[in-house]
């Protein structure tokens, strides 16, 4: 029904930077808004970042002014660029898309995942 796709996870050295990609395809007739979300070892899944269809950016404080997510003209792809890496970054991280299908159902998404090492 609804794909969606991460790529660009690896291994960084503290106050390194990394660039997630995140695509997402499928029945779709809107997309609502995509954000990203993270899941270190042991611990709960928590938003990290997220974008509305209207371009309405919300961040948690952990990453305030080191992450920035962004989106492509044709809103599909998000990106979440990721500069000042700490060891605290490292986790899974996970994007969500919520969109309305061309069923006029609601759906939210989640791709597979990609992990994010930062070493100190």
């Amino acid at each position: 029904q609804v794909q969606v796709v991460e790529s660009g996870g690896g291994l960084v050295q503290a106050g390194g930077s990394l660039r997630l990609s995140c695509a997402t395809s499928g029945s779709i007739f809107k997309i609502n808004a995509m954000g990203w979300y993270r899941q270190a070892p042991g611990k709960q899944r928590e938003l990290v970042a997220t974008i509305t269809s209207g371009g309405s950016t919300n961040y948690a404080d952990s990453v305030k002014g080191r992450f920035t997510i962004s989106r492509t003209i044709a809103k599909n792809t998000v990106f979440l660029q990721m500069n000042s890496l700490k060891p605290e970054d490292t986790a899974v991280y996970y994007c969500n898309a919520k969109v309305v299908l061309t069923t006029s159902y609601d759906y939210s998404a989640w791709g597979q995942g990609t992990q994010v090492t930062v070493s100190s």
